[in-house]
């Protein structure tokens, strides 16, 4: 049994409920990626560092999170929806829970259904299903409660945005698709706090034809946003950031009333803010672009509190890390760059080596001291240092395609790949 360290933090951050040794959330405690562990393995293979490797039934996009003994992962399994829970000694699979989906919602070849993560407290556990609605379960697999009336979430791409929890909150992001709002329900009954409606006032959206579709005809809307908000100390205060298309916006968290908005991103947004020393940074995807702002502020802050914005940057699913003055992030075609954090201007950019041919990446970036962990498409881990001269420390093949970012805790590292879950430890 492990007795991990308290963290101390706001009364509303969900860090409230964290401890050093878990990773409850996507992107950890604070939903920026970061860890305070420094002592995680740096070169491992198929066969090097393993402690175990188990298989899953189906490909997935979803990051696992770790509470404990425990690993949660989001799973689809021909028409179900599931929560799988493993044991993290030997990976053994615990229980597993779920629901049969009502309708099959479109969503793009690479990105499987149940790309959301799951998210927990130490008490319960809860998952977002898309248009089969928001579900909770106790640590045994028990369901608590579920919201199946939270519409239809329907997009081309389908969907990706993960739970997040503060204080006695669950924010979602419900979206993208024709129904697309922000949400907070109360993490112990399900029951509506408040919902805040975004839909609206982003003109004719830019189309573009479906590639492999049957139909001439068929458009993909390039708008929407898969972000996950992030919860941010803004003078005092809690704010929830999020990046919406064309847009950032912080909203108090208790009442869902936005408090600031500031302009510059493009219709397709897929990472999540960053924020450090007062500010945010948003990153638009599909050669979009990128906003830093000053946090702070009342209304429209795009001439008082932008900082600097960045046009055409390269395609960014995966959301990066801030270490001192830089952004290190790992970019959709390979490369991975680091910026200056006040000034956006561009350090180095270097394109990581795919041992398989396939060097596009979805992963986000897990920060450990100065020290960045990335996987790509193709399944190679890559560990290159946080510092304004690229060092490229391992690379590391799995042999195996994620669309996964890497979780560590306790020492060991935990990769989701389209075909199992790792366990990843140094020698002891």
């Amino acid at each position: 049994m492990r007795f991990p360290r308290f963290l101390l933090a706001s009364s509303f951050a969900f860090t409230t409920a964290a401890f050093a040794a878990n990773w409850p959330a996507w992107r950890g405690p604070l939903g920026l990626g970061e860890t305070t562990e420094q002592a995680l393995p740096v070169k491992w293979s198929t066969t090097e560092n393993v402690k175990w490797r188990v298989p899953l039934p189906e490909p997935g996009n979803s990051t696992p999170i770790v509470w404990g003994e425990r690993v949660f992962v989001t799973q689809a399994e021909g028409e179900r929806r599931t929560l799988m829970c493993f044991h993290r000694a030997d990976g053994k699979l615990l229980w597993q829970a779920g629901i049969t989906a009502q309708s099959a919602d479109p969503t793009h070849g690479t990105n499987p259904y149940c790309a959301g993560s799951p998210v927990t407290d130490g008490e319960r556990v809860i998952v977002s299903f898309a248009s089969e609605g928001l579900f909770c379960y106790d640590l045994e697999g028990k369901e608590l409660w579920r919201r199946t009336d939270l519409g239809k979430q329907i997009h081309i791409w389908g969907n990706g945005s993960s739970p997040v929890l503060g204080g006695d909150l669950c924010f979602l992001n419900f979206g993208p698709g024709e129904t697309t709002y922000l949400l907070a329900v109360d993490k112990k009954t399900g029951r509506t706090v408040w919902k805040k409606d975004e839909a609206t006032g982003y003109g004719e959206p830019p189309t573009a034809d479906v590639q492999g579709s049957k139909n001439p005809n068929e458009k993909a809307t390039f708008i929407g946003s898969w972000t996950t908000p992030v919860l941010a100390t803004v003078e005092g205060k809690e704010q929830l950031l999020m990046s919406w298309p064309r847009r950032l916006a912080a909203y108090d968290p208790k009442t869902g009333e936005e408090i600031w908005t500031c302009s510059g991103l493009n219709p397709l947004v897929y990472t999540s803010p960053l924020y450090r020393d007062g500010l945010a940074v948003a990153m638009g995807g599909y050669g979009g672009n990128t906003i830093a702002v000053r946090l702070g502020g009342k209304g429209d802050i795009t001439e008082t509190h932008r900082l600097w914005q960045v046009k055409r940057t390269p395609q960014r699913i995966g959301s990066g890390v801030i270490h001192g003055d830089h952004i290190y992030i790992q970019n959709d075609p390979g490369t991975a760059m680091c910026i200056e954090l006040k000034t956006g201007n561009v350090v180095w950019t270097e394109r990581l080596p795919a041992s398989t041919g396939t060097g596009q990446n979805w992963s986000s970036v897990m920060l450990s001291g100065d020290k960045c962990y990335t996987i790509n498409q193709g399944g190679d881990c890559f560990v290159f240092r946080a510092a304004p001269q690229f060092e490229l420390l391992s690379v590391n093949p799995l042999g195996e395609r994620s669309n996964s970012s890497i979780v560590p805790s306790d020492g060991e590292l935990f990769i989701r790949t389209q075909r199992s879950l790792w366990c990843i430890a140094g020698k002891k």
